[in-house]
């Protein structure tokens, strides 16, 4: 191995490195945006006199529901994802089983995606700002 080779090598590590730290700094800022714009909407359905209602979460294949313990409003058709009352995001898919159906599931908060259904197969998606307005103006209405 040659000291081009080395350098090279080493240059490459650095570019990795590099390109790694940017896209965890570019997540994370993502999260907190999506984070400040998940309170903003609870501060503001709580403001205006939103109901929140008592989630339920499905389960990973999609046949069963779950009570859980959370309060919020759902924000999209499938009623998969919601703010908590708390100003927390959910996904609220759970492994299901006999225990969540005796005990209800405890799903816990994630990150919120600035894009809802970014990724996903059926190339629907929606960004969270539009998902959490269209939420707040229907109101009480179900979603």
């Amino acid at each position: 191995m040659t000291d081009d080779d080395s350098r090279w090598r080493e240059q490459q590590r650095h570019a990795v490195r590099a390109h790694a730290e940017a896209d965890e700094a570019r997540r994370a800022a993502e999260q907190a945006q999506a984070a400040r714009l998940v309170a903003d909407f609870a501060a503001e359905a709580v403001r205006r006199g939103l109901r929140p209602t008592r989630l339920t979460a499905r389960s990973y294949d999609g046949r069963a529901r779950y009570r859980t313990r959370l309060t919020g409003w759902y924000v999209d058709q499938a009623r998969t994802r919601a703010v908590d009352t708390d100003g927390r995001f959910h996904l609220l898919m759970v492994p299901g089983g006999l225990r969540a159906r005796l005990f209800g599931a405890d799903p816990q908060p994630d990150p919120a995606p600035l894009v809802i259904g970014r990724g996903g197969r059926d190339g629907e998606s929606i960004e969270l700002r539009v998902a959490l307005q269209r939420r707040l103006a229907a109101g009480d209405e179900p979603t």
